[in-house]
């Protein structure tokens, strides 16, 4: 049901005092520092264009209980708006809007036209049946149809923290069903069921972007070798925290890439192999048990313990669950060598402070889990072009290929065999999004990286990341002749 199992947040003592969305504004910041535009502009960029905070009552076994809910638009410098909307008892505007801001920066950094936004509702969708939970999202988006904070040439949502496909189809019916003379009203929401207007592969979007963004990272000698580690994932130790669906797909394309995963963190505890967990099976195992928890071929570490686990000596930290998991007071006990954030905003900007001094290099959120928004790009185009990716050229490019080997054969004398004429097939839909996910993680590093290695002052590549999204930002809003 879930996008992401949850991983506590930590306790009240342990978090930095500095809130979620003033650290996003201090790495805002630091980069805006650097580049030369009016104070007016970046200030623009900076703040929250408009946030809707809403209570509404839905019957629940009998009784009204009043539902509270957030959607905030960060920027409108780019239409649509985009962002996930979270289901979660700990969600509140100051989160919504830090979240809000990240998706445009993320979008920008990745070159996808869209500006940011977040939407949230404050409960624990454990603690309701299926039926509660389609009226309560059903009557959420009443509530942002009324408002304009959804449609789609205006806002378009997606799954997060505890939504899913399941909530994105009654999002889409609930918004048709208000809006039948809108032809493109499927493009209202992204995530949705392939069945019902989605894209394949944009399940694994995330955490397969994750995997393009680390890869191409530790392809670079100059960049992995100071850290004392050789080019490659190839033999990589690598620790996850958060075992939904990107902490999954990321621990299942790095294994499959050669990295060796040694532990996987979840809310209820932690498991631990030095010499690799296979990722199918302990998939497999929480699917039998409902749990990662005594899965046999791994040390299981219980609850009160599964934060330590944060500390264990590793190559790669992937946080892949909730914001602040990496703070000042655990940062100067991180072993590992890079932390990728797979998650939003999973280290704290006191705790980067302490973990950039250390010589830990950090792969940003705003870069290394952008792949969602980057496919949910391609499910909102497949929406609005009312056509399935591959369905014009596939045929023709089999075809194409057929004829090129029929000439080979014919001037070689050899004959291709079953396997090697597997590859003769043209591409279909989940072929090219990932081929174009692939393409757009691979591009957004190397302008990140461009500049961390050539524009004076910046030191990090958050750094750089954020002077990269701003700069572009920043043009955009030239072209709209705003700042001329």
């Amino acid at each position: 049901m879930a996008a992401e199992a949850a991983v506590a947040a930590p306790p009240a003592l342990e978090r930095d005092t500095m809130p979620f969305f003033e650290s996003v504004n201090r790495n805002f910041a630091k980069a805006a520092a650097l580049l030369d535009y009016p104070r007016g502009l970046l200030e623009q960029i900076r703040v929250c264009r408009r946030v809707y905070y809403v209570q509404f009552p839905v019957r629940i076994r009998g009784e009204i209980q009043v539902i509270e809910g957030w959607r905030a638009e960060h920027s409108h410098h780019r239409l649509p708006c985009k962002g996930g909307i979270r289901y979660s008892e700990t969600v509140g505007q100051e989160e919504i809007m830090a979240l809000a801001a990240l998706m445009t920066f993320k979008c920008a950094v990745v070159n996808v036209p869209f500006g940011g936004a977040k939407g949230g509702v404050k409960i624990n969708p454990r603690n309701y049946t299926e039926e509660e939970l389609e009226r309560i999202t059903r009557r959420y988006t009443t509530e942002l149809i009324q408002k304009n904070f959804i449609g789609p040439s205006l806002d378009v949502p997606a799954p997060d923290y505890g939504t899913g496909p399941r909530e994105m189809a009654w999002i889409a019916d609930t918004y048709m069903a208000f809006r039948p003379d809108d032809i493109n009203a499927l493009g209202c929401v992204t995530g949705k069921p392939v069945e019902q207007g989605g894209v394949r592969g944009r399940t694994e979007a995330t955490g397969l972007g994750v995997y393009f963004g680390l890869r191409e990272a530790l392809s670079l000698p100059e960049l992995v070798r100071p850290l004392g580690l050789e080019p490659g994932l190839e033999g990589k130790r690598v620790i996850i925290q958060g075992f939904g669906n990107v902490g999954y797909h990321a621990a299942k394309f790095l294994q499959e890439g050669g990295a060796v995963i040694t532990a996987v963190i979840e809310w209820d505890g932690a498991v631990y192999n030095p010499n690799g967990i296979d990722v199918e099976e302990l998939h497999q195992h929480r699917r039998e048990t409902g749990s990662i928890l005594y899965y046999p071929k791994a040390k299981t570490i219980p609850m009160e313990e599964r934060d330590s686990v944060l500390e264990y000596d590793c190559d790669i930290l992937l946080p892949a669950a909730l914001e602040s998991q990496i703070h000042r007071h655990n940062a100067p006990r991180i072993k590992a060598k890079i932390v990728a954030e797979a998650a939003n905003g999973p280290t704290t900007a006191a705790g980067e402070d302490i973990l950039l001094q250390r010589g830990i290099l950090v792969l940003p959120d705003i870069f290394l889990n952008a792949g969602g928004v980057v496919v949910s790009y391609f499910e909102w185009l497949k929406n609005i072009a009312h056509v399935r990716f591959g369905r014009l050229e596939k045929r023709f490019e089999e075809r194409t290929n057929q004829q090129l080997v029929e000439l080979v054969e014919r001037l070689t004398g050899k004959s291709l065999s079953a396997t090697e004429r597997q590859l003769l097939r043209g591409p279909d839909e989940v072929s090219l999004v990932r081929s174009g996910l692939e393409d757009t993680m691979i591009a957004a590093f190397n302008e990140i990286y461009d500049i961390y290695k050539t524009r004076k002052g910046v030191q990090d590549l958050r750094t750089a990341a954020f002077v990269c999204a701003i700069d572009k930002i920043a043009k955009a809003y030239f072209q709209l002749g705003i700042f001329p």
